[in-house]
């Protein structure tokens, strides 16, 4: 039996339902229950995922006896990425919450404001393996170059419109969280003072939502910013990469031997 655990952003949510979702070889998927997981719960459950749990504290989680592999996931609140220092304290207590029970951890995070820049200090106490998902060398930089395809791409944009607002399916769906108190805490008039130089916002379609979708949710953003909405295909290849790392990780330390 192994257990990965999975510790994310609210903005990724989508991103890791569609892999709980396709992957046959899961026995289960336990999520931490409450207002962070609501949305990652409620697409699964659409989604018709057969095999799923809900805890309210990681202290009750059990594995499946008769399951070859599971996951425990835990969301984390959008408002964490407010201060550097927040988020670096909020992913260590969860993955020091969740590394009792797992067997090794994928995070939904890349370098987001240097939060980690040095993972393997910053999460020294874990006990288990960290994946995280990598550009070449380094952890991608944020959520937008997870789905953009690495830094060359996203600079590639940002060079192309320096005044560019990205939109990858989660942010098309929470923007306006840069107005909350836990958040951005800024009022519209500051936001169009902030923004005043921007162009466009650049939509970045990904699997797990409509491009129809997509526009229809920023209609209201791009009239607030008087921006135009261009396109660029997403991917979630880096994604599925680290997905793919830790679950041969895991394969190879139950079975001694590399997943043909």
């Amino acid at each position: 039996m192994s257990v990965l655990g999975i510790v994310t952003c609210e903005i990724l949510e989508l991103e890791f339902a569609h892999l709980l979702n396709h992957d046959p070889e899961l026995s289960r998927v336990t999520v931490l229950d409450d207002s962070q997981s609501e949305r990652l719960i409620e697409t699964l459950e659409s989604n018709g995922i057969q095999n799923l749990k809900r805890i309210s504290r990681v202290n009750e989680f059990t594995q499946d006896s008769k399951g070859q592999f599971e996951v425990l996931v835990c969301v984390l609140e959008l408002g964490l990425h407010n201060r550097k220092q927040s988020l670096q304290e909020g992913l260590q207590q969860a993955v020091m919450a969740l590394s009792p029970y797992v067997d090794a951890l994928l995070l939904g995070y890349g370098l987001c404001g240097n939060a980690l820049e040095k993972p393997d200090e910053l999460l020294s106490d874990a006990g288990v393996p960290i994946f995280i998902p990598m550009d070449e060398d380094h952890p991608v930089d944020d959520c937008i170059g997870l789905l953009i395809g690495g830094r060359d791409c996203y600079y590639s944009e940002q060079c192309e419109v320096a005044g560019t607002f990205f939109m990858i399916p989660g942010w098309t769906h929470h923007w306006r969280r840069i107005f909350d108190k836990e958040f951005g805490n800024i009022s519209v008039d500051m936001a169009r003072r902030l923004f005043e130089h921007y162009e466009r916002s650049l939509l970045i379609p990904t699997p797990v939502m409509a491009k129809e979708e997509m526009r229809k949710n920023v209609e209201e953003f791009n009239s607030l910013f008087e921006f135009r909405c261009e396109e660029r295909e997403g991917t979630m290849e880096i994604l599925n990469k680290t997905w793919k790392e830790a679950k041969d990780y895991l394969y190879l330390k139950k079975n001694g031997k590399n997943k043909k």
